[in-house]
């Protein structure tokens, strides 16, 4: 299967800077998909074409360890989807991470950008390229001796023409061309999430049919599209609390053990009432609220939409008396101080602090840890030191657009020490997540104990 890439940006040649490939020569590359072979058909400054070919032998696929194939003639080796795409994230990975010492301004440009895809499944392909900014150009293939064939054709040459960063198309393709052809050559399991979440950060939350593209590229696998959906629908309406750009282990969500750990150190402070300050779509609060040991539950956060968001998804409307009185929502800006917030045992701030402009966390300090005061305050945040290890995120990139900053290990000791310091609390940190020796954890909790006062 066969895939180029042109573009007319000055100078074209550019573009072999950008892919990390050598224009001059040809290379070849071993992928789980077959053998990935990298050409430039025209390189001059005018015009730079790149030829992706992917060699796929069609009996070991069907042989191969995890194959969902049974027939030994079959479509795969010669139609673009999760094959081809394989083989680009392997092959183009530094350009789909948006990376280029070289050419830096460039990689973070759009320019124009001409896809060609000779062999593709085509029904689909206008209506998902196109709310992107890409136009396509469809001629469909004849089968056989042309009877059936036209208009009739499931596959389709297909060009698609924009104007893109080079990440970003290439995060357009890796998505949708699996989503085309509708099938995968592997089982999908639940990091599929993870891979569809990164590579559609940006655009995927935004697309009029997100939910048939996550539906198709988790191959409707129902627990799989509900999990991500609901993961989108939290950040495009407030918080984007469970995206962080990556599950970090194949089965458990970095959110999921976020959470985790937030109800650990509850259970370890005996809290029985909890302000869950940030609360967005309400994902901490269901899991408080399943817990019996929490007697009272308030959600604090400044977007009506969001509180709204989360009385729809705990279905406040349909609580029992008992139930509904243990939870409270309130519409309050964290950055002001609110006397109605006191005399709660525990506070949370997950994935909060990061989305205050610098200035304004003196505020959130003095409302906090002043004013309401809570036995505990629980705080996590993102270790930017960490985001290194994330494939797609490009380099210098926040995991999320309204991530104001992000703090390396140290930097959020130093907050959190001054804040203890200031205020009459004990600190400790604990990493979340898998812990890499040089980085740490990718996400870092901070535990404040009030002391005697």
């Amino acid at each position: 299967m066969l895939l180029t890439l042109t573009t007319t940006h000055h100078p074209a040649t550019d573009l072999s800077h950008l892919l990390h490939k050598h224009p001059d020569r040809a290379q070849s590359f071993t992928t789980s998909s077959g053998t990935a072979h990298v050409f430039y058909p025209r390189a001059d400054d005018e015009e730079c074409t790149v030829a992706l070919l992917l060699e796929v032998d069609p009996i070991a696929l069907v042989r191969g360890p995890g194959s969902t194939l049974t027939q030994y003639v079959n479509d795969r080796p010669y139609v673009a989807g999760s094959l081809l795409t394989v083989a680009l994230g392997s092959v183009f990975r530094t350009a789909m991470n948006g990376r280029s010492e070289s050419r830096k301004e460039v990689a973070a440009t759009p320019i124009p950008l001409t896809v060609r895809v000779p062999v593709l499944p085509h029904r689909l392909v206008e209506r998902l390229f196109t709310p992107l900014g890409w136009t396509a150009d469809i001629t469909p293939l004849p089968l056989g001796d042309g009877e059936g064939g036209g208009d009739d054709s499931r596959y389709a040459d297909v060009t698609l023409t924009g104007t893109h960063t080079l990440s970003a198309a290439l995060k357009h393709l890796y998505v949708l061309l699996p989503v085309l052809d509708g099938d995968k050559h592997y089982w999908v399991s639940e990091d599929e999430v993870d891979k569809l979440l990164r590579a559609g950060e940006g655009w995927l939350g935004t697309h009029p049919d997100r939910e048939l593209i996550t539906t198709r590229y988790l191959m409707r696998r129902r627990p799989l599209v509900q999990s991500a959906l609901a993961r989108l629908a939290d950040v495009e309406e407030v918080e984007p609390e469970e995206l962080d750009n990556a599950l970090v282990e194949p089965r458990v969500s970095l959110a999921v053990q976020r959470r985790d750990a937030i109800l650990d150190q509850l259970g370890q402070a005996g809290a029985r009432s909890v302000l869950d300050l940030g609360c967005g779509g309400g994902a901490l609060l269901r899991a408080l609220l399943e817990n019996p040991d929490f007697t009272r539950v308030q959600g604090v956060d400044v977007s009506a939409s969001a509180l709204a968001t989360a009385a729809r998804r705990l279905h406040v409307d349909r609580m029992s008396d008992r139930q509904r009185a243990r939870l409270t929502l309130r519409q309050s800006s964290l950055t002001y101080a609110d006397p109605d917030l006191k005399g709660y045992d525990a506070a949370v701030l997950m994935e909060v602090v990061e989305h205050l402009d610098p200035d304004r966390l003196p505020a959130l300090e003095h409302s906090v840890f002043a004013v309401a005061r809570p036995r505990t305050v629980l705080v996590t945040t993102p270790n930017v030191e960490y985001n290194a290890l994330f494939e797609t995120l490009p380099e210098g990139r926040h995991r999320h657009s309204d991530h104001r900053f992000e703090w390396t290990r140290a930097e959020f000791e130093d907050w959190a020490h001054g804040v203890a310091q200031r205020r009459g609390y004990a600190v400790r940190h604990l990493p979340i997540g898998p812990v890499d020796v040089e980085r740490g954890a990718p996400t870092q909790l901070a535990v404040f104990t009030l002391g005697e006062d």
